[in-house]
């Protein structure tokens, strides 16, 4: 059996298909972590410790394993970036968060003490990661956040 026609016997299974979109929704937005990281010069190690989380934990963040929207923010703001949500139905597009406009936490993590320190990313950079029922997570780095 060829490898073409195993992924088509395969893609004909009941649900294949979602649950192929939902595999790759998770591996564009763990590559898309990946990239915003490196570009902004951190190692896990160091993102790990703005954040105040151990480094395996970042590693299981990059795979988009049990990440939190909290998690997500605190990584996009290490980056020098900002998290927005929205949800999109056809053409319309309903933001749910955006990482500017929440209101400040209580408790305040490892994160916000460095907040003042500058970004290390050069250029804007936008990550996007799209499930199969049309719910969005964008994460946006840009130089001076």
């Amino acid at each position: 059996m060829s490898m073409k026609s195993w992924e088509e016997k395969v893609l004909q299974a009941p649900g294949a298909p979602e649950r192929v979109g939902a595999i790759e929704d998770e591996l564009r937005l763990a590559a898309g972590l990946t990239a915003l990281r490196e570009q902004a010069g951190l190692s896990q190690r160091e993102l790990a410790r703005l954040i105040g989380v151990s480094q395996p934990r970042i590693a299981a963040i990059e795979r988009s394993r049990n990440v939190t929207i909290d998690v997500l923010e605190q990584y996009a703001k290490a980056v020098g970036g900002r998290l927005e949500v929205a949800v999109v139905t056809g053409q319309r597009k309903v933001s749910l968060l955006s990482g500017a406009s929440r209101a400040p936490k209580t408790r305040r993590s490892r994160i916000d003490a460095d907040a003042d320190a500058p970004s290390q990313a050069a250029s804007r950079q936008r990550v996007s990661a799209k499930s199969s029922h049309g719910a969005s997570v964008v994460v946006a780095q840009e130089p001076g956040l």
